[in-house]
Parts: structure tokens; sequence; C-alpha cells
């Protein structure tokens, strides 16, 4: 590493540290010429592969502009496009792999999109996956449908009672009550 003030071809290492989300590392270096200190912040390169053969680093800001809009006019907030892309970053990283394809990058984006708009999912998926006909449609909907949800509140235990409807109808939950309960 050059010395910015005197270009000298050396420093030295004075303190490492891991910036906050732990994706890079920054270090406070020493010149031994001029003795002057500076900072540098190294980060672990991931390159991506567009389809014209053409590579350029990993942005996870692209990743979320490009889901934004699939998002367009549905309720997702800019803070859960924040997190969708620090996952989906996440996983391309974790596959150890230093090039992706900008199509691996589209498909790391559907797992987490699907869990946070169904519909922005679809728009989605009907680039990445490449949709020809209704068909294509039907079947990722019907995909969608069959997908396991989370157990409904019946489900759960079966000693509980169903809970109604209280908005409104006048109707009330029922609560199960122990058998030792004094009257």
């Amino acid at each position: 590493m050059h010395c910015p003030f005197c270009r000298h071809p050396d420093s030295r290492v004075v303190d490492s540290r891991t910036t906050d989300d732990g994706t890079s590392i920054r270090r406070r270096r020493q010149c031994p010429d001029c003795s002057r200190r500076f900072t540098t912040v190294e980060t672990c390169s991931l390159m991506v592969v567009k389809r014209s053969g053409v590579t350029e680093p990993f942005s996870r800001t692209k990743v979320i502009n490009g889901v934004r809009k699939a998002c367009q006019g549905r309720p997702v907030t800019e803070d859960a496009l924040a997190q969708l892309g620090q996952r989906v970053e996440e996983a391309v990283r974790a596959t150890g792999s230093a090039e992706l394809t900008t199509h691996d990058v589209g498909l790391a984006i559907l797992g987490p999109l699907q869990e946070l708009d169904l519909v922005a999912y679809l728009r989605f998926a009907s680039v990445y996956r490449a949709f020809d006909s209704l068909d294509d449609f039907e079947a990722a909907i019907a995909e969608l449908r069959e997908a396991p949800r989370g157990p409904a509140v019946d489900d759960e235990d079966p000693d509980m009672g169903r809970r109604q409807d209280d908005r409104g109808s006048g109707g009330t939950a029922q609560v199960p009550v122990p058998a030792n309960a004094a009257d």
C-alpha cells in the first residue's frame, strides 16, 4: 500500500478492526518514511458476470433497485428493501464463489422476495424464470398456493377454543379455563 502523502511504497499496520456489518476490515496504517497515518478499508470482492460477458462488482444497490421495480404499487417499505438487499448479498457471498452470473443473483432474490410480497415475487419471477405464457403464471401461482403456511390458531392446540372476529360483530374469543379454577 503506497502512502497517500509521500507515495512511499510500504506502510505498517497499526490497528485492524472489522466493520459493524462484518463485511470489511478497517486498517489504520503508518508510513515508515513520513510517519503519517491513514486508513484503508479491505473488502472481499464479489464479481457478477453479465449476459454480455462483462464482469462488474456486485452491487446491493442494483439488487434493491431491481426489486423496487417489482414492488411498485405494493406496500413494501424502503427498510424492507434494504433488508432484502442485505439478505441477498449474504446469500451470494455464502456460496463461496468469487464470480456469479446475473441469473444466479436473480434466483437468490426470489426466496427473500417471496417472503416479502407475493405479487412482487410473481412479477420478478416472470423475468428470471422467463415466463412465456399464462400457463407459466398459473403454474407459479399453483406452486405458491401449495406452499406450506404457518399453522392457523385452530391447528396449534385442539383444546383451544376458536377465536371469533370481534371487530364489530360482537363476537368474543373463547379462552380455556383450567379444571381446578375456583368458581
